[in-house]
Order: structure tokens, then C-alpha cells, then sequence
């Protein structure tokens, strides 16, 4: 794998050890293990263990752990999110990474701006935790149906906001886990934006989104018709040999790994043929496969 930017997959955190053997043999270089709200009954540490014997088998690396609530309000189905980034910041060497990700969380219902002090404590001492253990933070770029205003889950996924949170917090431990399709979703253009911060992407979602933009400039973005769709990558519109240029330009060191699960046509018995898919188009992307210089 030298000089190869790996293309992997999501898999739950808790179905890990089920999953990577199903699809390992399809060709997936690294896995991405993700938990929703908390890691819950899940034993890390024999997780782990269980997957670094399936890392000895099929050749793959962990690229990251994910927790995915709220973990500055820590109310309802998210009390326990906190806790789960402190214990995967704690665990992620057992599994090889050195990255967490996840959203900032906000505060309910309130702005960016009047989130911003209360992220500030939480990851102020979170990114401490990380920095002590060798870890980064890695937050996605999804706004999870939140706007500037209001919202519930993340303020992660507007540039000005990136501005905001990295001042807050300058911290060389605290960066991004970046896809295009979150920032197409608000019409904005993921290449030039790319470009600007990609050093400080840590992880790379593959996730693109197609823009109907005939929809848009008939009905706007507020009318009845839907006219942006997440895809599985190489059925979208993002060109990922860009991306991926400009990944290797900054000598990026990390994996490209594909969320699935969104896409309107490769879903349901669909949705492996789908990933595979990806996985192929995405190695294409790269340029195929190492093939190392005449000595």
C-alpha cells in the first residue's frame, strides 16, 4: 500500500466483528467504526482485539472511531455521548487509529454563535484528553438539519463557523472529517473550499450528493420538491480525482471512507452493489493500484 490513499467503508462500531468479515474480501483497505449517541454495551478493549485478528487476515487498517450525539447538552438518547468520546479517545490505540470523530453537538434550538463558549469547555478539555493520549478530533461536516439559528446536533458544518471553533480552540489536535455532499447540500462548492482547508482535514467521508438545479432555479430550496440527493460515490457529482489531487497535494495522510446508506438507488439489496462500486471508482480516482518505480 505504499503511497496509496486507502478507500474503506462505515461499519457500526458494535457490529464490527459480524461485518468486516462479510465484506473485507470485496477489496475495502480500511474501516471506519462509528457509534450512534453512545458505544453503550459494546467492550472496546475486546473489540479491538477481535479486530486487529481480522486486521491480520485481510490486510486493513482502522482509520478512525465516530460517536455521533450531543454531547454538549448531554440530554436524552445523548446522556451517554460524552463518556463514549472520552472512552474512545482512551481506546483508540488498541484499535491502531489516532483519530475520533464525531459533531460538536449544540446547544438546543440556539445559534452557532451561543453554542460556540459551551463547545468551547467541552472540547477545550476534550482536545487535552486527546493531545495526552496521541489523538485527534476529526468533526463532520453535517449539519444534520440545522441552519445557523437553530439546530440540534453540530455547528460543524459551515466555514465561518470552522473560523469560529478553531480560534476558540487552537489546537493542532482538532480538525475536520470532511465530504463534499454535506457542503453541496448547502449549494456550496466543495472543490475551491477544499482546497482552502485541507490541512486541516483529518478524515475524508465518501459521501457525494447530486444538485438538481434545474429543481432549484424553478422551485428554489424551499418549495415542495427535493432538489439535492446524498450518493454513494461515482453515481454523483463531485469529480473525486480532483479531491483526490488535491488530498495528495497537501500530502494528506489519511482514508477516504464510504458512507453509505444515503443513496435514493443504491439502497436496500442494492446497497453493497452500490459501495463496491465506490470502493472500485474511488481506487480509479487514485490512480488504481501502487505500482512501484523500476530501481
Amino acid at each position: 500500500m505504499t503511497n496509496s490513499l486507502r478507500i474503506g467503508t462505515l461499519v457500526g462500531g458494535g457490529d464490527a466483528v459480524r461485518v468486516i468479515p462479510q465484506i473485507a474480501p470485496h477489496g475495502f483497505e480500511s474501516f471506519s467504526l462509528t457509534f450512534w449517541q453512545t458505544t453503550g454495551e459494546t467492550d472496546l478493549a475486546e473489540t479491538a482485539k477481535r479486530v486487529r485478528e481480522l486486521q491480520a487476515e485481510h490486510g486493513f487498517i482502522v482509520s478512525t472511531l465516530g460517536i455521533f450525539g450531543n454531547p454538549l447538552t448531554g440530554a436524552g438518547d445523548s446522556a451517554d455521548t460524552l463518556a463514549s468520546w472520552e472512552r474512545l479517545i482512551d481506546h483508540a490505540h488498541l484499535f491502531g487509529t489516532d483519530i475520533v470523530s464525531g459533531f460538536t453537538g449544540r446547544l438546543t434550538g440556539e445559534s452557532i454563535d451561543a453554542s460556540i463558549p459551551k463547545y468551547a469547555k467541552v472540547f477545550g478539555e476534550l482536545s487535552k484528553r486527546a493531545a495526552d493520549k496521541g489523538v485527534r478530533i476529526a468533526f463532520e461536516n453535517c449539519d444534520m438539519g440545522g441552519t445557523w439559528a437553530t439546530g440540534d446536533w453540530n455547528i460543524a458544518h459551515n466555514p465561518t463557523a470552522w473560523e469560529m471553533m478553531f480560534n476558540a480552540i487552537p489546537s493542532d489536535h482538532i480538525g475536520l472529517q470532511w465530504e463534499p455532499c454535506h457542503q453541496m447540500v448547502s449549494l456550496i462548492d466543495p472543490i475551491p473550499q477544499l482546497r482552502k482547508w485541507v490541512d486541516k482535514v483529518f478524515h475524508v467521508h465518501g459521501k457525494d450528493a447530486t444538485i438538481a438545479w434545474d429543481v432549484v432555479r424553478e422551485y428554489g430550496i424551499h418549495g415542495p420538491k427535493p432538489f439535492v440527493w446524498h450518493r454513494t460515490p461515482g453515481f454523483g457529482d463531485t469529480n473525486w480525482t480532483d479531491i483526490i489531487t488535491i488530498l495528495r497535494q497537501a500530502n494528506y495522510q489519511g482514508t477516504i471512507d464510504i458512507e453509505g446508506w444515503h443513496d435514493p438507488v443504491y439502497k436496500g439489496d442494492l446497497e453493497m452493489t452500490g459501495q463496491v462500486h465506490a470502493l472500485h471508482y474511488l481506487k480509479r480516482c487514485r490512480g488504481g493500484e501502487f505500482v512501484p518505480n523500476p530501481v
